[in-house]
């Protein structure tokens, strides 16, 4: 079964020209889980979507894809 993208990290990262490394330094994780969050191999907790919104600047629901079509 192919793993479904939930979160946008990856992006908004290339958007504000920022790293894994970066962020991960920031958050004081391990560069590895950064990866496997922007990848959507592994999903960041509740908690941790929030640091990353704060550290990012942005709204925490720029972070996530969206589940329904709006009109």
């Amino acid at each position: 079964m192919a793993k479904k993208a939930i979160n946008r990290l990856k992006v908004v990262l290339a958007e504000q020209g920022r790293t894994n490394k970066w962020l991960a330094e920031k958050l004081d994780k391990n560069t590895a889980t950064i990866s496997r969050w922007c990848t959507n191999e592994m999903q960041p907790s509740l908690e941790s979507l929030v640091e990353i919104a704060e550290t990012l600047n942005v709204d925490v629901r720029q972070l996530l894809l969206p589940t329904a079509s709006r009109t």
